[in-house]
């Protein structure tokens, strides 16, 4: 196990070409996002796998999140057809939560990888609002906040956020 302090370098800088994302859960695809990323740098490698989840919609877009619409990427696309999609939706029954599933492997192989998954509850909105963020942000409102996640700065999101509090989990885990 690493100790130390560690440096981070992103897959692009690294020029680790990306992999298909075939599993059918967000650790999944996580861990196979890890283990290519390891394969082709010769390094341990971290990876996530993060998406929205509502629960009228039995889970979706889920692991779709970022191609819900069609086109991988396409935010405003997908938002749209999420807001759509909920449209009859009664205010009641529009929780979600934000999921992430980070994986760290030693190596590709790594037959014991450390996995973390963190959620960030709260509600589709009816509308789009505010302007920071990115994906679903302007649609997601977050209860504890009482505004957008798209209204939040990025220093209070990276604090109670799904991938914020993977994060910090995952740190913990790596000091043991």
């Amino acid at each position: 196990m690493l100790t130390g302090i560690y440096q981070v370098v992103s897959m692009r800088d690294m020029q680790v070409e990306e992999v298909p994302e075939t599993g059918l859960t967000f650790v999944e695809n996580a861990l196979i996002k890890a283990r290519n990323a390891s394969a082709q740098s010769g390094l341990p490698a971290l990876a996530d796998d993060s998406g929205i989840v509502v629960d009228a919609l039995n889970g979706a877009p889920g692991i779709y999140s970022a191609r819900f619409a069609g086109d991988h990427g396409d935010d405003e696309a997908n938002t749209q057809k999420l807001l759509e999609d909920m449209a009859q939706v009664p205010d009641a029954q529009r929780t979600a939560r934000f999921w992430c599933a980070i994986v760290y492997v030693e190596h590709a192989n790594d037959p014991t990888p450390i996995i973390i998954q963190r959620g960030w509850e709260g509600e589709i909105m009816r509308e789009k609002v505010g302007e920071n963020g990115f994906g679903y942000d302007p649609i997601f409102y977050v209860p504890t906040h009482k505004k957008a996640s798209a209204e939040l700065s990025a220093e209070q999101k990276n604090t109670i956020s799904h991938r914020g509090k993977a994060l910090q989990a995952l740190l913990v885990e790596l000091k043991k």
